[in-house]
């Protein structure tokens, strides 16, 4: 799918796991994170039906994915990719029809602090539970396609020639401060 063989571990966090990977295969073969392996395990011990259940772990989780799009890439295609994975709102759908995703927010990199690794478009996915997180993303945590969601994995197949790395980060909100 990433044609790059370039990959970069970041920390991550109790419920959720950071990298950057140009390269689903590669990224599949590294060592996994503490925290992948923990997911990982979790899936195994309780199975795919209770893990990915709307239920499981209920409570907000926000999914951060940022993309670095290959050199090549048009905005036209930027655009295209962006749609798509807003789309992934509407689309994303358990088999008896409700929906998974809460919202879907999008946008372009704009900080001028110089830490943003090259990464040039952000989303933020919202879910009701860890469940519906772990439907949505499916493979490779959930590899039995009963239970994860179907739009998610075309999206992934559909964008991968287009980016050259990605880094996603999912954590609960446990903590919140209003002003």
């Amino acid at each position: 799918m990433f044609k790059n063989n370039v990959a970069i571990w970041c920390l991550g966090a109790a419920a959720g796991a950071a990298f950057i990977h140009t390269n689903n295969v590669l990224a599949q073969s590294l060592p996994l994170s503490q925290t992948a392996q923990f997911v990982r395990a979790e899936a195994r011990h309780v199975g795919d039906a209770l893990f990915t259940a709307p239920d499981y772990k209920p409570g907000i989780v926000r999914h951060m994915v940022m993309f670095r799009f290959k050199p090549h890439v048009t905005q036209a295609e930027r655009d295209d990719v962006t749609k798509r994975f807003v789309a992934l709102a509407q689309l994303s759908r358990r088999p008896d029809g409700r929906a998974v995703v809460t919202s879907v927010e999008a946008g372009p990199q704009i900080s001028g602090e110089n830490a943003d690794l090259g990464l040039e478009q952000g989303y933020l996915v919202t879910f009701r539970s860890q469940g519906d997180r772990n439907f949505y993303v499916g493979q490779p945590v959930v590899t039995d396609n009963r239970y994860f969601d179907p739009a998610h994995d075309a999206f992934k197949k559909f964008a991968g020639p287009y980016l050259e790395r990605v880094v996603v980060f999912d954590f609960p909100t446990d903590v919140h401060f209003q002003p």
